[in-house]
Formats: structure tokens, C-alpha cells, sequence
């Protein structure tokens, strides 16, 4: 699973690949906890590196799978 999180005055998007098998429905629920508590958010990306975000910077968030990614020129 892909995490993009968009923060506020910056050009960049902050994008996160969690391991395989990563519960979206908790993911999304510690994204809720942070923002409503205004603190950081803390992930763990598949290759065990910890990213912390405050939440108060924290502009949009948006999931996907990385199987919704195609490369090259299919026609779907």
C-alpha cells in the first residue's frame, strides 16, 4: 500500500510505501487520531524507516495499492 501526504506550503508530497499486507482501516484511523489530537503521525514504510509528520502540516491523504500502478503504453 501507497500512503501520498500532501503538506501544507510545500511543493513536494510526502509518499510512503508500506509493507505488504498493511491494514488500511487502522492506517487510516491512527491518520484520524493525529489530526484531531494535533500531533505527529508516525509511519513505518516497508523498509522499517519511521517517517513522522506533524498532523497540524498535514493537508490531504491519500491511499492506493500499488497494483493500481501501470507502466508503459497498455490500453486498459
Amino acid at each position: 500500500m501507497e500512503i501520498r501526504i500532501g503538506i501544507m506550503q510545500s511543493m513536494k508530497e510526502l509518499n510512503i510505501e508500506l509493507p505488504e499486507g498493511s491494514d488500511r482501516d487502522a492506517i487510516m484511523k491512527e491518520v484520524e487520531s493525529a489530526l484531531g489530537e494535533d500531533k505527529f503521525l508516525w509511519l513505518t514504510d516497508r523498509k522499517g524507516r519511521r517517517v513522522g509528520v506533524p498532523a497540524e502540516r498535514i493537508a490531504y491523504v491519500e491511499f492506493s495499492t500499488t497494483a493500481e500502478r501501470t507502466v508503459g503504453f497498455g490500453a486498459a
